[in-house]
């Protein structure tokens, strides 16, 4: 997978490939008395994506340098078990971070397709504060809260508990 910063959403141009150029403050916060999804509140959802995904990318490398520098060194037959450990680690965070970039990308993709904001199961509005707590939310508040419950009974239905 490649985790380079793609070059319509480089840091240096902050909206992308959105087609309107929105000069947003720095300090500016969306607000529920604006209309939802308007192009700044989306501007203001790429540049936080883009800043998150920055902020990956970066330690993604960090982590792999420290990670090659690691297995170049020799270590003794006690330290190996603790340099494993540390790298499996490493690999988990790794794999976490991977995955966050993918749902970043996503996201930005929902934004260029003016999807952004909307959940995918009820086409209804997500809401500001929750993009705000998970920028890569697909999902509003209920239609997760009814997604968990099918599988809490699922897991329960499998472990053969019996049901209400």
């Amino acid at each position: 997978m490649n985790i380079e910063l793609r070059e319509e959403f480089a840091p240096e141009n902050p909206i992308g490939s959105f087609s309107e150029e929105i000069d947003i403050p720095k300090d500016y916060i969306p607000s529920e008395d604006e209309p939802y999804m308007n192009p700044t509140q989306l501007a203001y959802f790429r540049r936080k994506l883009l800043a998150w995904r920055g902020e990956l990318v970066s330690q993604l490398g960090i982590n792999l340098h420290q990670m090659r520098e690691e297995s170049a060194r020799e270590v003794d037959f006690l330290d190996q078990s603790t340099r494993e450990t540390d790298t499996a680690l490493k690999i988990c965070s790794q794999d976490r971070a991977l995955r966050m970039i993918e749902e970043i990308d996503a996201a930005l993709d929902r934004i260029d397709s003016k999807t952004y904001g909307y959940c995918e199961e009820t086409e209804e509005e997500i809401g500001i504060r929750r993009l705000e707590a998970r920028p890569t939310a697909t999902l509003s508040l209920e239609a997760q809260s009814w997604l968990e419950r099918g599988k809490r009974y699922e897991r329960r239905i499998f472990a053969g508990e019996k049901t209400p």
